[in-house]
C-alpha cells in the first residue's frame, strides 16, 4: 500500500470521527433535559408597546411549562434592529430567544440599504405569535372625526400636521406611508422608540397624530384620550369594532397588517426549537391567553417553524417591493 494511500485513508478515518463526535454530541443535547438553565427573550422594543405586551403573557405561561424563566429582555432602538441584531450573534445554543417582527425582518431590510443581520439565514423560525393591525388615532383636540375629515384636512394643511409611529421601519410606519400614498397626502413623522412612548406623547398633545399598532392604543380610545379613526386590517378589530377599516373609508383593498414570533439564532439544535414551539402553540391556543391577546387588537395565529419561514421570506419580497415602488428607500 503506498504512502499516499495511507494518507488518504487516515484523513478519511478522521473526517469520519468528526462527524461521529458531532452527532454523539448533539444525540447528548437532545436527549438533556433541556432547558436546564433560564432563557431570554429579547424584544427589540421598550415595555409598554405591543411587542412587550405579546413577549410578557407569553413568557408568564410558559416559564412553568418549561421548569425554567423564561426571561424578557427590552432592548429598544432603531425600530427594533438592535435587538434583532444581538439575538443574530447570540450563541445557538436553545438559551436565547428574539420576539421577531415584520418591521426588522421585512420592513427595515426595505427601507433601509443595509441591516446589521439576514432575516432569512441568521435565525432558525419556531412559530408566528400573532397578526397585528395598526391603528390610526388623532388627539381629541383635532377637528377630524372621520378618516375623510382627516384627509381633508391633511390635503388643505400639506406637512403641518404632524404624526408619532413607534420607530422609522416599524408596521406602523410603512402601513402609515402607504396610507399617506394611497390617500395623496403628506405628513410630518415623528418616530419613537416604540409604541409606548409615541402614544404617551400622543395621549399629551405632542403630535397631532398617531399611526401605531391598535393594541398600544386601544384602552387610550376607549377612555377617550385618543379619537380613532381606521384599521388597516381586512376587517374590523374585534377590540375596536365601532372603528372602520381603511378601506371602508374609502380606500377599498387597503390593507396593511403585520406580525410577531419567536426565533432562535440559525443553527440552534432542533431539539430546542421543538420544545419552544410546542410550549408556545399550547400557550397560544389557551382561551384566557387568546381573549387577553384579542381584547387589545391581537390575534394568535400559530404556525409550524416551515410555514413561519415561509410566511417571512413572502413578507421580506412583498415590502421590499411596495418600498420601491413607492420610492421610500433610504440612502
Amino acid at each position: 500500500m503506498s504512502r499516499r494511500h495511507t494518507q488518504s485513508i487516515a484523513i478519511a478515518a478522521f473526517i469520519a470521527g468528526i462527524v461521529v463526535a458531532a452527532a454523539v454530541q448533539r444525540d447528548a443535547w437532545a436527549a438533556e433535559a433541556y432547558p436546564v438553565k433560564p432563557i431570554r427573550l429579547i424584544v427589540g422594543y421598550p415595555p409598554g408597546g405591543a411587542n412587550d405586551l405579546v413577549a410578557r403573557a407569553m413568557a408568564t405561561r410558559m416559564s412553568p411549562r418549561l421548569g425554567q424563566p423564561l426571561v424578557v429582555e427590552n432592548r429598544a432602538g432603531a425600530a427594533g434592529n438592535i435587538g434583532t441584531a444581538l439575538a443574530a450573534r447570540a450563541a445557538p445554543d436553545g438559551y436565547t430567544l428574539l420576539l421577531a417582527s415584520v418591521a426588522s425582518f421585512a420592513m427595515s431590510p426595505a427601507l433601509l440599504e443595509k441591516v446589521p443581520f439576514d432575516p432569512i439565514n441568521d435565525f432558525a423560525p419556531v412559530t408566528q405569535a400573532v397578526v397585528v393591525t395598526g391603528l390610526l388615532s388623532v388627539h381629541p383636540s383635532m377637528p377630524a372625526r372621520t378618516m375623510k375629515q382627516f384627509v381633508a384636512l391633511a390635503k388643505k394643511r400639506p406637512d403641518a400636521i404632524n404624526y408619532a409611529s413607534p420607530g422609522r421601519g416599524s408596521i406602523a410606519h410603512l402601513a402609515s406611508e402607504l396610507l399617506w400614498i394611497t390617500a395623496g397626502i403628506k405628513l410630518n413623522h415623528v418616530p419613537y422608540k416604540g409604541g409606548g412612548p409615541a402614544v404617551s406623547d400622543a395621549i399629551a398633545g405632542h403630535v397631532d397624530a398617531i399611526f401605531s399598532l391598535i393594541s398600544t392604543q386601544t384602552p387610550h380610545v376607549r377612555s377617550g384620550r385618543l379619537r380613532a379613526l381606521g384599521v388597516t386590517s381586512a376587517k374590523r378589530s374585534s377590540a375596536l369594532p365601532d372603528v372602520p377599516t381603511v378601506a371602508e373609508s374609502g380606500y377599498p383593498g387597503f390593507e396593511a397588517s403585520g406580525w410577531l414570533g419567536l426565533v432562535f439564532p440559525a443553527r440552534t439544535p432542533t431539539a430546542a426549537v421543538d420544545r419552544i414551539h410546542k410550549e408556545a402553540v399550547a400557550v397560544l391556543n389557551m382561551r384566557e391567553v387568546q381573549a387577553q391577546l384579542q381584547d387589545l387588537g391581537l390575534d394568535p395565529e400559530p404556525t409550524s417553524p416551515a410555514a413561519f419561514q415561509a410566511l417571512i421570506k413572502s413578507d421580506h419580497a412583498r415590502w421590499d417591493r411596495v418600498v420601491r415602488e413607492a420610492g421610500l428607500r433610504q440612502k
